[in-house]
């Protein structure tokens, strides 16, 4: 049980030294990974959707 207090303990001294983002860039963050997320998933689905069309001309 002395171990699991010191871990406990220990890892909230290490959490508090951490320099924590502003809510301002977490959300410019979020917002850069949702529009990449987006723009991948419609560019491979292009993608995707002529290869389908191009093997469908040959077959």
């Amino acid at each position: 049980m002395r171990k699991i207090w010191t871990f406990l303990t220990e890892s909230y001294g290490e959490l508090r030294k951490v320099v924590w983002p502003s809510w301002d860039s977490v959300v410019s963050s979020v917002k850069v990974v949702l529009v990449s997320t987006v723009l991948f998933a419609v560019f491979f689905g292009l993608v995707d959707y002529l290869l389908l069309n191009g093997l469908y001309l040959f077959f």
